[in-house]
């Protein structure tokens, strides 16, 4: 493992790439295949078979998979499409490149609260919030989490409402036995170095829609035909354009590199042991904080929602509400043991400047169990290795001797 430099003594990202995951990645390097080739497509590949989705789309980041995603659910070439104006339901509990590719193809967000238990969507809150309007939900699994994707789907099934799950923080994770990311019509995916598997940076996008995975296609790269398998259709069609060049499409250039796809394909194949690790860790984490009782009701680790298996991306945690008011002071006083600690994703959306400088919340909704837990929530890391036990017990000791102050 490469060694990490940082003031924490339990930092929220820890060194995350392997020896093999070194070697291949140094082994590409030396081959000359910089930009993505036969190791991204054997990546997607793989990643497709994991989830159990028929396609995946590599790029260069988790927003990029959003950014693709959403351009993909209004696009021309796409049936089942949303226009401007549109109305999205999304989280207020959200990652700000969640919401800026809905805006900037001209969806309109309709924030929902969350379940104070899950951090994820509120379904009651969802469905007062659907109107005639409602072409997309964005669900967003938080932190390995995730509501009742089966009734969301249920309910898009019924509106003919498009479903994109961001799955960034939660790749892994299991409802009923199906991976989060492969029920809506698009999964989002990031590779970043915090997440479930790294390359650093990197995205993926899954779909089952042969016609959704060619507008993707075209999308990563410029908006051209040829990496599509119907290119010689356009060959032929438009025979006094360059083959090479043929844009039939809107374009971006968010391709991955071929050192990330060998790398993040790596740490694929383990991911079942690392997801064992990630999961062993913070239960380790819980039920040593558990032994001391007596703050056993000050602070609430948040559980796998029912029918969810998650694979973590950290320990959530919120104050209790008593202590709520003390929530800057225990944060301050959790990282000066040497615990590092982020908020709730970006905690309540809706209290972003750029909301009111993008009026994107014109009837001022508010989101009562958002604010609760930007007000008493945040989270703590977890290793992909499996953590020595002394390392555990200084994590539980610490937020024990931090507590017992109040």
């Amino acid at each position: 493992m490469l060694k990490t430099f940082n003031k924490f003594k339990y930092p929220l990202i820890q060194p995350r790439l392997f020896k093999d995951d070194i070697q291949k990645g140094i082994s590409v390097l030396k081959s000359g295949q910089i930009t993505m080739s036969k190791l991204t497509r054997k990546f997607e590949n793989d990643f497709a078979k994991y989830v159990g989705a028929k396609y995946a789309v590599m790029v260069n980041s988790g927003s990029s998979a959003n950014l693709l995603a959403t351009c993909a659910s209004c696009n021309p070439e796409r049936k089942n499409r949303f226009k401007r104006n549109d109305e999205v339901l999304i989280p207020g509990i959200c990652w700000s490149t969640s919401l800026w590719p809905l805006i900037q193809f001209g969806l309109k967000p309709v924030f929902v609260d969350i379940d104070p238990n899950t951090l994820n969507m509120d379904i009651n809150d969802l469905k007062r919030k659907i109107s005639k309007n409602t072409k997309v939900i964005f669900c967003v699994h938080v932190l390995g989490n995730s509501s009742d994707i089966l009734e969301i789907k249920k309910i898009s099934k019924k509106k003919k409402i498009i479903i994109i799950e961001d799955t960034c923080e939660s790749l892994g994770s299991v409802f009923k036995n199906k991976k989060l990311g492969t029920f809506g019509d698009f999964g989002t995916f990031s590779f970043y170095y915090s997440h479930q598997i790294s390359s650093g940076e990197g995205g993926m996008i899954v779909c089952n829609d042969k016609n959704d995975y060619k507008i993707l296609l075209s999308l990563r790269a410029h908006g051209w035909s040829r990496d599509r398998d119907d290119h010689k259709k356009f060959v032929k069609k438009y025979p006094n354009i360059d083959p090479r060049f043929i844009f039939i499409n809107y374009g971006f250039n968010v391709r991955a590199l071929e050192i990330q796809a060998a790398i993040a394909h790596q740490q694929l194949r383990k991911i079942n042991i690392l997801k064992k690790n990630r999961n062993f860790n913070r239960s380790q984490i819980i039920k040593l904080f558990l032994k001391n009782k007596k703050n056993n009701k000050k602070i609430i680790f948040i559980e796998d929602a029912k029918n969810v298996k998650c694979n973590w991306f950290g320990v959530p945690i919120l104050i209790s509400k008593k202590l709520k008011k003390y929530k800057s002071k225990i944060i301050k006083m959790i990282e000066n043991k040497g615990i590092e600690t982020r908020p709730i994703i970006s905690g309540n959306f809706i209290n972003q400047p750029a909301i009111k400088l993008f009026k994107l919340n014109k009837k001022k909704v508010k989101l009562k169990n958002c604010q609760d837990v930007e007000e008493r929530g945040f989270f703590i890391g977890i290793n992909s290795l499996k953590t020595d036990k002394k390392i555990l017990r200084f994590v539980a000791n610490s937020l024990n001797q931090v507590l017992d102050y109040f």
